[in-house]
């Protein structure tokens, strides 16, 4: 006989499984969400690494630069002209006298041909004026001496008359005239002397100022002259002509630079060093230049007071003998030695760690596997940095660049 069983609720089943089904898939999700992310793996060929010391660092500062002549002569237009020939190329060794090019100006010549003719009228007229003068003169001491011929005639009557009034042989009133005519005399004659003084004085104030204005004309027609020499432009110095760079037929004007003579034997080289840096170049450090064929003693001579394109120029006196084939603007690399840091704790440079920072850097662990630490930087040089805290001696970092893992606290080395 059957028994009646009351029917099962199927749909009551299905929310319980269901319900279940997402509790589970919750938990995991939220198992998985609290997983840390798998650490990265690095290939070791592509990470430079570097062990911590302790030791001697030395500061450095490298930088680009030219090599530049010591002694420079810019050679300028004396005056305006036209450029009729060139007679020596770039390259060519010069002195002194060696003359670079020719110019014309008929203007010039004009102004030297009016120069010399205003000359020559002045000395004429110094010539003209000394003879007028000298005349004067001699006609004043003609006057002078007939003068005193007349004042010692009129002595002599005076005292006759005095003579005959005293023998009653002239009348008073005559003789006081003879005396009134030789007192007369005595004046004129004094007179006359004064005046032949006074033109004897004038004469040489007369022609110092006739002989100046001369001299003014002569040194105007040496400057023309000047002026015409300098159209045969000379190099004026020993060397080799660096640059000229003009044409036949070019007019150029006064103050115009014609060429550039250097001395190739003193050369100095001048680097550009980063703004940021060279606060701590100073005058007398050591520095080493190089060539591309040679290493260069020097030392820093001149540091540039201005900054230019967020460089300073340092100029650098060399001391040791410059190789074969160095010449201006030959392409250097200079390393200007700053300080030597003693029993300090430093390593490798990292691409990217500044002095005076804290940075995060990959410590090799065992394991094969890299962990970030923070590490603070001290004073850095061209190719190590000091290490104040962070790091000890035997501490194995990483130096490349590895921003791209800058959200993973440790990454793996294969």
């Amino acid at each position: 006989m059957d028994i009646p069983r009351e029917p099962t609720n199927k749909r009551r089943k299905r929310f319980i499984y269901g319900g279940l089904t997402v509790g589970a898939l919750v938990i995991v999700t939220m198992a998985i969400g609290s997983l840390e992310p798998a650490a990265p793996t690095v290939n070791r060929s592509l990470v430079l690494v570097d062990t911590v010391e302790r030791g001697t660092m030395v500061r450095q500062v490298r930088a680009p630069g030219n090599l530049v002549p010591e002694q420079i002569r810019f050679v300028p237009a004396i005056t305006a002209g036209r450029v009729e020939r060139k007679l020596v190329e770039p390259g060519t060794v010069v002195d002194e006298n060696t003359i670079l090019l020719e110019m014309s100006n008929p203007d010039v010549q004009l102004e030297l041909l009016e120069s010399e003719r205003q000359l020559s009228a002045a000395e004429q007229q110094l010539v003209t004026l000394r003879s007028t003068l000298e005349n004067q003169r001699l006609n004043q001491a003609g006057v002078v001496a007939t003068t005193r011929a007349q004042y010692l005639d009129a002595q002599r009557q005076a005292a006759a008359a005095h003579d005959l009034v005293q023998r009653n042989l002239m009348a008073e009133s005559e003789a006081q005239t003879a005396i009134e005519r030789a007192e007369e005399m005595e004046t004129r004659y004094g007179l006359e002397q004064a005046r032949l003084e006074v033109v004897t004085n004038s004469i040489q104030p007369q022609l110092d100022v006739q002989e100046g204005q001369v001299v003014r004309l002569r040194n105007i027609v040496q400057f023309q002259n000047d002026r015409i020499n300098s159209m045969k432009v000379k190099a004026g110095m020993r060397g080799v002509l660096q640059d000229m760079a003009l044409e036949e037929g070019q007019y150029v004007l006064p103050g115009q630079t014609l060429a550039r003579v250097v001395n190739p034997e003193r050369l100095k080289a001048v680097l550009r060093v980063p703004q940021g840096q060279a606060r701590d170049v100073a005058l007398g450090q050591l520095v080493y230049v190089d060539t591309r064929r040679d290493t260069i003693l020097g030392h820093v001579a001149r540091i540039d007071p201005a900054v230019e394109a967020g460089a300073v120029s340092v100029d650098i006196r060399l001391d040791g003998e410059l190789p074969p084939g160095s010449r201006p603007d030959l392409a250097v690399d200079g390393t200007i030695e700053i300080e030597r840091l003693t029993d300090v704790v430093f390593v490798g440079r990292p691409a990217y760690g500044q002095a005076e920072t804290t940075v995060g850097l990959f410590k090799l662990v065992d394991g094969g596997a890299a962990e970030r630490v923070r590490v603070r930087l001290g004073r850095a040089s061209v190719n190590t940095i000091q290490i104040l805290e962070g790091l000890v001696v035997g501490d194995v970092v990483i130096l490349t660049d590895m921003s791209q893992w800058d959200r993973y606290e440790r990454v793996r080395i294969r």
